[in-house]
């Protein structure tokens, strides 16, 4: 029996991994602000915000084999600012990971993300694990996992016995997602940069939480990029949804979105434009064959999986 302690267990991720790990004989210590919904019964909840110091006293107390960190800011809350996203992201993460290396912990499993490559003209594609991590400064999420990343580097350099599996995650989409990205395929035109694809790759939530169990549970150590098959360019998306597509100059959407953001009429900023014109690529090959994972959906398959859910 393994015992798994679990951050971020109320997100949308989180309580997939639950799931998985429902039927299992695992102990599972599901930490979060608030109790995930459907707990099963081998999980047990422990209050925890990871900005504080309740990681070193609870992970201290319950000597956890294995710690599988979700916790993380991906729609910030409203009225929240960066500093708070990077209390969670990065501080949080420095907390734990230094709560596990006092507790002793065998294993730490981390969900980075495609974002910590960066949003770049000049990024591979597809990318690969030894590319550069180059998350942009503009970008709160993708500069604080290149943080994060960073930091998880010098510590396997300083606590090698502390094995690490560090995940870099595509787009993820299941049944009931909803967020910034989403918010996109919602609006009745599909928004392109001219002369840009535009490409999404995409991981359905259950083969996510099929990795995330197969990396607490013995999975080889290391990094790798988490995909299913394939990219979703925004023509193929809209050809999908039905829908057309708004093809503007990049320099007219940065004038747009100048405008738009200070008055209220628009979540996104003019540094969003890089985000439709330079999105990360991810190659899956060495999660097919190092990690020993094939996702199950292709990126096409996850789009439409989700697509449909929202007709129910």
């Amino acid at each position: 029996m393994t015992r798994i302690l679990i951050t971020g267990a109320a997100g949308m991720i989180g309580r997939s991994l639950l799931a998985e790990l429902a039927e299992t004989e695992h102990e599972v210590i599901a930490c979060d602000v608030m109790v995930p919904e459907g707990l099963p019964a081998n999980a047990r909840f422990h209050p925890m915000d990871v900005t504080t110091d309740a990681p070193l006293r609870i992970i201290a107390r319950l000597q956890p084999d294995v710690i599988v960190h979700l916790a993380s800011i991906v729609t910030p809350p409203p009225g929240s600012g960066r500093d708070f996203a990077y209390d969670v992201d990065v501080t949080g993460t420095k907390n734990v990971v230094n709560a596990a290396l006092a507790a002793g912990t065998k294993r730490l499993v981390v969900t980075s993300s495609g974002a910590a490559y960066g949003y770049h003209a000049d990024n591979s594609v597809p990318l690969t694990e030894t590319d550069a991590i180059r998350g942009n400064e503009e970008f709160a999420y993708a500069h604080h996992k290149r943080l994060v990343e960073e930091f998880l580097a010098e510590t396997r350099q300083n606590a090698p016995h502390l094995e690490q599996v560090i995940l870099r995650v595509g787009t993820v989409l299941g049944a009931e997602t909803d967020n910034q990205i989403t918010d996109l395929f919602r609006k009745p035109r599909q928004l392109a940069v001219s002369g840009s694809d535009g490409l999404f790759v995409f991981i359905w939530t259950q083969d996510l939480a099929r990795i995330l169990k197969r990396a607490a549970l013995g999975g080889p150590a290391g990094i790798y990029n988490v995909a299913g098959d394939g990219a979703l360019g925004v023509q193929e998306i809209a050809d999908i949804m039905g829908k057309p597509i708004l093809r503007l100059p990049a320099w007219v959407f940065k004038l747009a979105l100048t405008i738009a953001k200070p008055l209220g009429l628009s979540q996104y900023g003019p540094e969003q434009v890089r985000f439709l014109q330079y999105r990360p690529v991810l190659s899956n090959e060495a999660l097919k064959r190092d990690f020993g994972y094939t996702p199950e959906k292709n990126s096409r398959e996850v789009f439409e999986h989700w697509l449909k859910a929202q007709d129910r």
